[in-house]
């Protein structure tokens, strides 16, 4: 079963750490294990199998679930958003390629060498440059190898079309996206609100989404785009570190 970081209220990585293990509702604490033999003595009903960790008040009370998991449903469920957002609709995408990509009429124009920064318009930009028009950001921060994978060059070619019509993309290493304990999977968070969890298969398509509104899992997912974007920089900068190296 996947564990996926909730959060922490270590500075500096330490423990301690929760974690919530998919497909059940059950939470993984990490932290120091319990050794004091006058505690231990006072423990009942221990199995042989048990162990037992501290961790501070103040980490339940910040992290723990407040309701109970939500149910995994369509995307298209969460289509609506795009649209209803008041202020921002803010993604992170932490994955090396995405079946949608390698399945879009662009993949094999991209494997040949093809220049596919610019496309005609389609519904997503459309719908970008109306809301941006408003005053409304879109903001993505991809998270990339070093050396970028197949699927990253891909969208890091592609990009300039998504920025013409208003999104801002920043990217980030790999590397430092894990010193910064950022979060491996991909999410949209609207508006500090409402956040929308992916989940993919082994293939890098996308299964659905967890919707919540739940106190612990937006306020983890805000602190996860203030550290990625603090530390992110443009495509533009990005693209041309890529090709320095090549």
């Amino acid at each position: 079963m996947t564990l996926r970081f909730i959060g922490t209220t270590s500075d500096d990585g330490d423990c301690p750490t929760l974690y919530d293990i998919e497909g059940t509702d059950e939470i993984l604490v990490q932290g120091e294990r319990e050794s004091e033999p006058e505690h231990l003595a006072q423990l009942r009903d221990v199995k042989e199998s048990e162990t037992f960790v501290r961790v501070p008040r103040s980490l339940l009370t910040r992290y723990a679930p407040r309701t109970g998991p939500p149910e995994l449903q369509p995307f298209a469920s969460v289509s609506h958003l795009f649209r209803d957002f008041k202020h921002t609709a803010w993604r992170l995408e932490t994955r090396r390629g995405y079946a949608s990509d390698r399945n879009s009429p662009k993949w094999p124009r991209f494997l040949a060498g093809e220049d596919i920064a610019c496309g005609p318009d389609n519904t997503w930009r459309e719908n970008v440059r109306a809301q941006t028009a408003l005053g409304k950001r879109f903001e993505r921060v991809r998270v990339a190898d070093e050396p970028p994978s197949k699927g990253q060059k891909f969208l890091l070619a592609s990009a300039p079309s998504n920025i013409a019509a208003g999104e801002d993309i920043r990217l980030l290493i790999r590397a430092r996206a894990q010193e910064l304990r950022l979060p491996e999977h991909d999410f949209w968070l609207f508006d500090s609100r409402v956040l929308v969890r992916f989940a993919f298969d082994d293939e890098d398509t996308t299964l659905g989404v967890y919707v919540t509104e739940d106190p612990a899992e937006v306020l983890a997912a805000c602190q996860a785009r203030d550290a990625a974007w603090h530390h992110a920089v443009r495509t533009e900068e990005f693209a041309r570190r890529v090709r320095s190296t090549v």
